[in-house]
């Protein structure tokens, strides 16, 4: 029975020592699972910051690149269109350019035909006077020199048949010496004015002169006032164009 008792007596301050001790063991509990949960807050505000860190660096560069990307975008804009902008002067500067020298050539082709004209009223006025019969002799006589054919016929304007009419043996027995004296050939060339009217040369645009013809008019000596006005403007055409374009 004692040892009973005393076992009793041995166990009962276990109870007592547990007893004291259960408030304090329940705090430390509740202290640990706070603490657990701070870690695990404290983790989750830290991965949630670096979460925030990461999007925010990420947003920052997706950024950076749009604005980029967008610059050169812009940049690649605006030089091309600085590009047409250079080509579309260019166009303009040649369009303008080549107007102006169309439009000089014109104004000088014109001051050009002004001058023939000028030239051809000029001669045209010839056939008014006492001098021209003998001008149309000494063409005829050129033409003959010219072709060398023994039948020849004379084509004239209208208004200078007459005058051509009367001019032809004169000119034939002009030619023949000129012929006699210079080769010693002597020839007797049968000369004609031309009557036909479809034949004529037109008198509103022809100045005057001749036009001799041969073998059924293929072979061709034109000595009208025209052809000679043509022929001294292509000679002197270079001395004109210095005359008066300094060119």
């Amino acid at each position: 029975g004692g040892d009973e008792g005393g076992g009793f007596a041995s166990r009962a301050p276990t109870k007592r020592r547990a007893a004291a001790l259960g408030p304090t063991a329940t705090m430390e509990g509740s202290s640990q699972i706070r603490q657990m949960v701070n870690f695990i807050l404290q983790e989750a505000h830290e991965k949630a910051n670096e979460i925030r860190i990461k999007t925010e660096h990420d947003f920052n560069i997706e950024k950076q690149m749009l604005v980029h990307n967008a610059k050169v975008a812009i940049g690649e804009e605006y030089k091309a269109k600085d590009r047409e902008r250079e080509v579309q002067e260019r166009i303009a500067r040649s369009t303008a350019l080549g107007d102006a020298r169309v439009k000089k050539m014109k104004l000088r082709d014109d001051l050009l035909t002004q001058l023939v004209e000028g030239a051809k009223a000029s001669v045209s006025a010839v056939t008014a006077t006492p001098a021209y019969p003998d001008l149309v002799k000494k063409l005829i006589i050129q033409g003959l020199i010219k072709i060398e054919e023994t039948e020849v016929v004379v084509l004239c304007r209208q208004a200078d048949v007459a005058v051509a009419t009367k001019a032809v043996p004169l000119a034939v027995a002009e030619y023949k010496a000129i012929l006699a004296k210079e080769t010693g050939a002597k020839v007797d060339p049968k000369v004609a004015v031309n009557t036909k009217p479809d034949k004529m040369l037109p008198d509103h645009s022809c100045c005057g002169g001749v036009i001799l013809t041969a073998c059924h008019g293929r072979i061709v000596c034109d000595n009208t006032l025209d052809a000679r006005i043509a022929l001294a403007y292509d000679e002197l055409l270079p001395n004109i164009r210095k005359d008066l374009f300094n060119a």
